[in-house]
């Protein structure tokens, strides 16, 4: 079931209740409802525009509805603010009401008749509206925090390089050396225990030591990466808008600023 409503138009408690324009987009509060003097019906909205509130801006009740709690026009948001600016205190003259409806495209004939359209509210503001007496204040502040994001990577690689090593390994090998011996009374059995001439001959093998060369992988360290928190300090420079509320008394000395 659908929320939108059309609107009688001789309904005037929509005083107070918030405008919004064809696409959804608050426009301001409304703040009479303008009655034509000589039918009684109701013909016009003022609604509540401008930084606080402090403009009023006319705009045909014609083709407006509820939806929800809210008013929903059939113009735009900028279109209701570039409305011809109008004293919203007192009637709504016919020139005023053709220059309204040539703004808003509708009615633009100059046939709007010679009555005047008077506020059913009494021109006064919806609440909390025009006639609030104060003002808030707001500025924007900056918090600053931290959030953690990857800033790099850091890997191990392992690769085999070669090189040349230089030893020097000692080495032994047999040499002959000859050996003499006089004949005594205890060799000289051994000396004459052969034939006395004779061809004879002796053999010693004689042996030497050969460098040899292996290798054997052997494990020297273990490597692996840890990280470790370094804390800087680094400066934050960050614009911050604020309002500031200026008071004009009309006087001669300089207004005050809060």
């Amino acid at each position: 079931m659908s929320d939108q409503t059309s609107i009688d138009p001789g309904v005037t408690e929509l005083i107070g209740q918030s405008l919004v324009d064809q696409d959804g987009e608050k426009v301001g509060k409304i703040t009479d409802v303008y009655l034509d003097d000589a039918t009684g019906r109701a013909e016009w909205l003022t609604v509540s525009t401008g930084m606080f509130g402090t403009k009023v801006n006319f705009l045909p009740l014609a083709g407006s509805e509820r939806v929800g709690d809210d008013v929903r026009c059939p113009y735009t948001k900028q279109q209701v603010k570039d409305a011809p600016n109008i004293d919203p205190d007192g009637a709504l003259s016919p020139d005023e009401e053709d220059a309204l409806y040539a703004h808003y495209g509708v009615g633009g004939d100059g046939t709007a008749g010679t009555e005047a359209d008077t506020p059913a509210g009494g021109g006064q503001p919806a609440p909390g509206t025009v006639g609030d007496d104060a003002m808030t204040r707001s500025e924007e502040e900056v918090r600053v925090g931290t959030e953690r994001r990857e800033a790099g990577r850091a890997r191990l690689r392992k690769y085999v390089v070669t090189e040349n090593v230089q030893t020097t390994v000692p080495v032994q090998r047999e040499e002959v050396r000859v050996e003499r011996e006089a004949i005594t009374d205890e060799n000289v059995g051994d000396a004459t225990s052969g034939p006395e001439l004779s061809e004879d001959e002796h053999e010693v093998v004689l042996s030497q030591e050969e460098v040899v060369v292996d290798k054997e992988v052997v494990p020297k360290e273990r490597v692996r990466l840890d990280t470790d928190v370094v804390t800087e300090e680094r400066q934050v420079s960050e614009a911050v808008r604020k309002e500031q509320i200026e008071v004009e008394d009309g006087a001669d000395g300089p207004a005050q600023t809060s």
